[in-house]
């Protein structure tokens, strides 16, 4: 069989587009690319060709018979294609992509946001596993690791998505009801703490002015959803990330009572062995997702009521 000409497909595109709207503006617009963009694709498309297929006359474009006749085949042919495609996806078996995150991770942020990504991507079946250890692929049978950390994952694809903020956060009612106000007012309260905590209570409140504070009790847990329930249950004061809260603290059921004073920074990474579609599906929706709950922490800091001086 004969090697096949074709013509630059960026070009066609661009042509498509042109000839559907007659107007590289629109063209420009529905490609997302710049109107000089389109004009430069189209032109190489006629050099190729050897045929003009607009007439460009000053603030008027038309297509030329040849224009005309190529556009018909070109829009056919480009249906086709997308019929085709669009059938082969629906009739593909799914592709699995293994996740492993934290625990609290995946309760709080992770399982409540999937709906969006199963909508986006309809042929990836996401599998997920929750652990805390140190990422290994191949034991771990899994594609994606997300961990919290200060560094990127050496010998891997680690890709951040989320900046971490971690600082106290309990009840609304307590926090009124304990006239929270500043970090000297813990010395009356509980303050809650879990086996896997990456910010100690003793290291918050020597950052935040109040070392060696002594509480009035002390809760501890061994996993970080066990310890925020207890929060939200009214039970004391906990220290986590404050990203797994802010869905509740803009809807007035947890708070910071302190805002951001000692928070610690750290970022959430997706690691992976490799890069496959999939995998890049997941990171580009991770860091969409990421970028929207960065905004609505960003927010409610702005809101935040500063802690009084003592």
């Amino acid at each position: 069989m004969p090697r096949r000409k074709l013509p630059p497909l960026n070009a066609l595109r661009a042509f498509e587009a042109a000839g559907r709207h007659v107007s590289f503006t629109k063209a420009a617009a529905e490609l997302n690319v710049t109107h000089g963009a389109v004009s430069r694709q189209v032109a190489q498309l006629e050099a190729w060709l050897g045929a003009e297929l607009f007439l460009r006359r000053p603030s008027q474009l038309s297509l030329t018979p040849a224009g005309q006749g190529y556009l018909a085949e070109v829009t056919a042919a480009l249906d086709r294609l997308a019929l085709a495609s669009l059938h082969l996806r629906e009739t593909a078996p799914p592709s699995t992509l293994q996740v492993n995150a934290p625990p609290t991770f995946t309760m709080r942020w992770m399982i409540p946001r999937l709906s969006g990504f199963q909508r986006e991507r309809p042929g990836v079946e996401v599998r997920m596993t929750t652990g805390l250890d140190a990422v290994r692929f191949e034991a771990g049978g899994y594609d994606v690791a997300i961990r919290g950390a200060q560094a990127p994952l050496a010998g891997c694809v680690s890709v951040p998505f989320m900046t971490e903020l971690i600082l106290p956060v309990c009840d609304a009612a307590l926090a009124e009801r304990g006239r929270l106000r500043s970090p000297a007012d813990l010395a009356g309260q509980t303050l809650i703490s879990y086996a896997t905590e990456p910010y100690p209570w003793a290291d918050w409140l020597a950052a935040a002015g109040v070392p060696g504070l002594r509480p009035a009790g002390a809760l501890r847990f061994e996993q970080m959803f066990f310890a925020l329930q207890a929060a939200a249950e009214g039970l004391g004061v906990v220290l986590v990330p404050v990203f797994l809260a802010i869905d509740d603290i803009l809807a007035g059921r947890l708070c910071a009572p302190f805002g951001a004073l000692a928070a610690r920074r750290r970022r959430y990474w997706a690691h992976a062995a490799r890069r496959t579609p999939p995998v890049e599906a997941l990171v580009g929706w991770l860091l969409r997702e990421g970028r929207a709950t960065e905004a609505a922490m960003e927010a409610w800091a702005e809101g935040a009521p500063a802690p009084e001086a003592r």
